[in-house]
């Protein structure tokens, strides 16, 4: 399958963009200035922006919606039917399931883990991902739990575990997480464009 590739895209021979899942799938539609590294796969049914880059060996499933200027680090997966804004970074060995809403200006650190069912193979229900509103930050190795919300510009501390909804402008921090007022020398946003 021949994906849709904007200008001045840099495409390793060793990444697979346009991964057929199913019959009638549609090409991949990737914008201009993408660099795709060795071991990446980019499925079919998957939109992104301009300027995105990958590490190695990346994993981007169906139905994904990426905007522009996001950075997906080596060994991250993102396992399809998730939206993600822009001017994104996701690091190194990120997991995001499927149904999961990531804003823009947001940063996941190192192997951070977002869930989407409480109950594994235990009960049968429907998946929901967290949701990662503008502006959030997401330190190394935080577990955030399925269907929190993570309210504008808050900070997940590394190591956290996020049990519940985390409101705007707040940290989390501790395992279950427990809710901080932000630091004033973390207040203001992101600035990842």
């Amino acid at each position: 399958m021949d994906p849709q590739l904007g200008d001045d895209c840099d495409v390793s021979p060793a990444a697979t963009v346009g991964h057929r899942h199913r019959d009638g799938a549609s090409p991949p539609v990737v914008g201009d200035r993408a660099t795709i590294r060795s071991g990446s796969i980019v499925y079919a049914d998957v939109e992104i922006g301009d300027d995105f880059t990958t590490g190695h060996n990346v994993l981007v499933r169906e139905d994904t919606r990426i905007g522009d200027d996001v950075v997906v680090g080596t060994d991250t997966v993102i396992d399809g039917t998730t939206t993600i804004g822009s001017h994104v970074s996701l690091q190194t060995g990120v997991y995001v399931p499927t149904e999961t809403t990531i804003g823009s200006e947001v940063f996941v650190g190192p192997r951070a883990v977002l869930t989407n069912d409480p109950y594994p193979i235990r009960k049968d229900v429907e998946l929901e991902g967290p949701t990662l509103e503008d502006h959030v930050s997401v330190g190394a190795n935080a577990t955030l739990l399925p269907g929190v919300t993570v309210g504008e510009g808050s900070f997940v501390a590394a190591g956290a575990v996020v049990t519940e909804d985390v409101p705007p402008e707040t940290l989390a921090m501790g395992a279950p997480a427990e809710h901080r007022s932000l630091p004033e020398v973390l207040d203001g946003g992101n600035d990842i464009a």
